[in-house]
């Protein structure tokens, strides 16, 4: 479970109340970070660091007392703490002749087939170059915290560097995620309410009891609390990534991890999906085609979705679109929500009649349609 001596490619995601001290960044941390990540690189890893913070930093360049709520704050606030965040990172790895790179990103770039490949295909080349890849939410131009329901959220936002952390562990195929917080462990029940909480060391499931032990969000500059990692701990499982949660601020907390120390809580994956089949999973739908329960029970025998079995559509989307399947599934759809309006409930051979000969006969293939839960 704690054994990592065959991982080869980590994602270290640093949380702000533990890369911040007196509403500026703590140099001395990133350069223990620096130094620690200098030796995985030498072992032979490749690491790639979601950084938290500019937000925060850019808060405390202007003396603000409080995380701002107000859209047009917050993103001053990232413009002007951004760039004295890389400007801090760039100085401690230099130190260790290590190049970093800056990667901006806002969640329609993951959400997006053809700049997901790209921005794929981008970390590979830094990574093999040997180059540190840092990522951090776009916070300048996104608008706004993403909500509960992936089919109505903003697609310009993540909410949290938690998520964005898991979204591109599952994205790059990352074997293990770390999350360096200031939460240094799940516990049994919330440890600020009871003194009896005892934490967990390892998570093979995330249940309903798990996620109702979970509280809310982090406090001043950070945006993401236990139940935030939570969620992010499922994302990344459905990569086969495990993740640990541990105290940013222990020393040398990455090197304790990756020599197997028990410290903090391993959450263990489940299922490894095939890497379409995650971006489909963690893709924000564009509408929802509403089927009956035999397309549904098709559908989980690993068929076709076909138009016979559609009852009625919701939202409007393109074909190519990922859409939801009731609220059991999501799927890549062949059609339109305007095609598939005048098609629904009719049979296959309908399709190419109205649309032409050179359309695909199916709504979505199995390939294509993954379940939400499992």
């Amino acid at each position: 479970m704690r054994d990592f001596t065959k991982t080869k490619r980590v994602v270290i995601k640093i949380g702000t109340n533990v890369l911040t001290k007196n509403s500026g960044i703590d140099t001395n941390y990133v350069g223990q970070v620096a130094g620690q990540v200098d030796k995985l690189l030498k072992s032979g890893k490749q690491v790639v660091i979601i950084t938290s913070g500019a937000i925060g930093m850019g808060a405390g360049q202007l003396a603000l007392a409080e995380r701002p709520t107000n859209i047009r704050m917050r993103q001053a606030c990232a413009a002007i703490g951004q760039p004295m965040l890389m400007a801090e990172y760039r100085k401690a790895f230099e130190q260790f002749g290590v190049a970093v790179a800056q990667v901006l990103l806002t969640a329609e770039v993951l959400n997006n087939r053809k700049t997901y490949l790209n921005l794929r295909n981008s970390i590979e080349t830094l990574l093999k170059l040997g180059v540190v890849p840092i990522l951090n939410e776009n916070d300048s131009i996104s608008t706004a915290e993403i909500g509960g329901d992936p089919s109505t959220s903003l697609r310009t936002s993540f909410g949290d560097n938690d998520r964005l952390s898991a979204l591109v562990a599952s994205k790059i195929d990352a074997d293990l995620l770390i999350m360096l917080s200031d939460i240094d462990s799940l516990y049994d029940k919330d440890p600020k309410k009871y003194p009896s909480a005892k934490p967990i060391e390892t998570v093979f499931e995330i249940t309903e009891d798990i996620l109702k032990s979970a509280g809310g969000k982090g406090s001043k500059f950070s945006a993401g609390g236990m139940k935030a990692k939570i969620e992010a701990a499922k994302v990344a499982s459905n990569a086969g990534c495990r993740i640990v949660l541990a105290d940013g601020r222990s020393k040398n907390v990455i090197e304790r991890i990756i020599a197997g120390e028990i410290i903090g809580t391993v959450f263990m994956p489940k299922r490894k999906l095939s890497n379409r089949a995650r971006w489909i999973l963690n893709s924000t739908t564009e509408g929802v085609i509403n089927i009956d329960e035999g397309a549904m029970k098709a559908v989980k025998s690993r068929k076709s979705l076909l138009p016979s079995g559609i009852k009625s559509i919701q939202g409007t989307f393109n074909a190519g679109d990922v859409i939801r399947l009731n609220d059991k599934a999501k799927a890549v759809t062949n059609f339109s929500s305007t095609e598939l309006e005048s098609l629904a409930g009719k049979h296959t051979s309908e399709i190419r009649k109205q649309l032409g000969t050179k359309r695909r006969d199916v709504v979505a293939i199995p390939e294509d349609i993954v379940f939400v839960d499992y």
